[in-house]
């Protein structure tokens, strides 16, 4: 039978425990399940009803160059036409696609985290995105938003440095962070800025304003180019050009780069192209700086809002030896006394994307959605929307941002809706007019073998003097207990 500390365990790798989570659990036992988790098999483990729908998303079946190239001619025709009324139609008509693919990119997302037994790859999913976040308003990012959210999800449980390289070569991030921009003579060190400070050492780790201006340099010729190729057009000379790099939208230009020789953290990079780019990265996924910095940032996103010292040196003991082996590093905090520990005290409080997710999950486990939109609504209304957060800095992980008057009130209303599932749901996108049954109550035999032992009386008491099944979903799913 599974016990309270099983039930946290489940609820801190995953994105809410539930019924099919937990019978999974109990038929391999927390160790096998454990392993399962970390090392999930190349297909998705989905319902073959999530599956569908995100099979019918053209992200899912189409490569991003052909979803981006007839955008950019869209783009260019709408700017050509010289009637106002016309020209502004067609513009809202390229906005619109680009709309369509931020929801299409939410909506695979969504059912993956609701729905995929593989939980801990979708929760690290997440959590690289808001490491290496960029925003879905700026610019054209909404049309490589998918592509991007893949790249990290085909890395998250792999080694940090392949995560830096897909990162550094996603036109959504040289677009997000201005590299694109950036070239000899015309240098942009917004890209190289946030790499130090935010994806790898972290602010205050030893780097300086010339390491900044250096790696501004080595970046420079790393770009975009959202233009297909033209076969008329005779290829860049080979012997003038050998270091020009295209693939998919990604291009290195060597004729914007700044083949001057630099010196970046103590090494010496002579002017190579942009292998004077993968010298760099490697530098900085191995700063023991970095392994310490990331290594704390997951302990935080995991355990606590202070996590304890000791454990993340050792944390950043493993990423060093395994040389960014996060699957080992992830390994350590899982199987560690603290986190074991933090389990009862129940140390972690659910920002918006584990409070909705865990609720949605926990009321309609494999009952498959047919519309993302109110997830995606409530998300925004609880100010951590998907793909939503305009500095490179990501959402915050600590308690004091998600726990104001303001939100609590609107995660009673959010409980209310799930509990009642007044919210469409359950309807295909957009949502029609008939009204759908509510859902039973959550008071399942999951709840009553499991789920009250971790109650206090008071939460027990309320529950008990509910006049429907919707209000006693509300209670519950508003009780202190679920918010953590």
């Amino acid at each position: 039978m599974l016990g309270p500390a099983d039930l946290a365990f489940i609820d801190r790798v995953t994105w809410g425990a539930n019924e099919s989570t937990a019978v999974e659990f109990l038929a391999l036992g927390r160790d096998r399940w454990l392993e399962r988790q970390l090392h999930p098999g190349p297909k998705d483990r989905l319902p073959a009803a999530a599956q569908a729908i995100i099979n019918a998303l053209p992200i899912a079946t189409r490569p991003l160059t052909e979803i981006a190239w007839p955008l950019t001619a869209q783009q260019r025709n709408a700017n050509q036409i010289p009637d106002a009324e016309q020209k502004k139609t067609l513009q809202q008509a390229f906005q619109q696609s680009l709309n369509e693919l931020g929801r299409q990119a939410a909506t695979r997302s969504l059912l993956r985290d609701l729905y995929s037994a593989d939980q801990l790859r979708e929760k690290m999913t997440w959590f690289w995105f808001n490491h290496f976040n960029v925003h879905l308003y700026k610019s054209d990012i909404r049309e490589t938003i998918g592509d991007y959210e893949e790249h990290l999800r085909h890395n998250a449980l792999g080694r940090f440095r392949d995560l830096l390289r897909a990162t550094a070569t996603h036109p959504a991030m040289l677009r997000y962070l201005d590299n694109s921009e950036n070239a000899k003579g015309h240098i942009n060190e917004n890209y190289a800025r946030e790499i130090m400070e935010l994806h790898t050492m972290g602010v205050g780790s030893g780097y300086t304003q010339e390491d900044v201006q250096e790696l501004a340099r080595i970046l420079t010729g790393v770009g975009v180019n959202f233009q297909p190729p033209d076969p008329n057009t005779p290829k860049p000379n080979t012997v003038a050009q050998p270091d020009h790099i295209r693939a998919g939208l990604f291009e290195f230009n060597p004729a914007r780069h700044d083949y001057g020789i630099k010196h970046f953290l103590g090494h010496t990079i002579e002017g190579r192209g942009f292998s004077e780019v993968e010298q760099a990265l490697d530098i900085l996924a191995r700063q023991p700086a970095t392994a310490t910095y990331v290594s704390r940032k997951i302990a935080t996103y995991f355990m606590s809002d202070a996590p304890p010292d000791a454990l993340v040196q050792r944390m950043a003991q493993s990423f060093r030896t395994t040389d960014g082996d996060i699957v080992s590093v992830l390994l350590v905090m899982f199987k560690s006394p603290e986190f074991i520990g933090s389990l009862s005290a129940k140390t972690k409080y659910k920002d918006p994307m584990q409070f909705v997710l865990s609720a949605v999950r926990l009321a309609y486990d494999t009952k498959v959605i047919l519309n993302a939109g109110p997830i995606v609504g409530w998300l925004n209304r609880l100010a951590q929307g998907l793909y939503n957060h305009p500095t490179p800095d990501g959402y915050p992980m600590t308690a004091a941002a998600w726990s104001g008057p303001g939100q609590m009130a609107t995660r009673f209303e959010i409980a209310r809706q799930i509990g009642s599932n007044a919210a469409g749901m359950f309807k295909a996108p957009p949502p029609d007019a008939s009204e759908h049954p509510a859902f039973p109550q959550i008071a399942s035999a999951f709840y009553f073998n499991v789920v009250q032992h971790t109650l206090s009386a008071a939460t027990r008491s309320a529950l008990e003097q509910a006049g429907s099944p919707q209000e006693w979903n509300t209670l519950f799913l508003s009780s202190p207990e679920f918010m953590r």
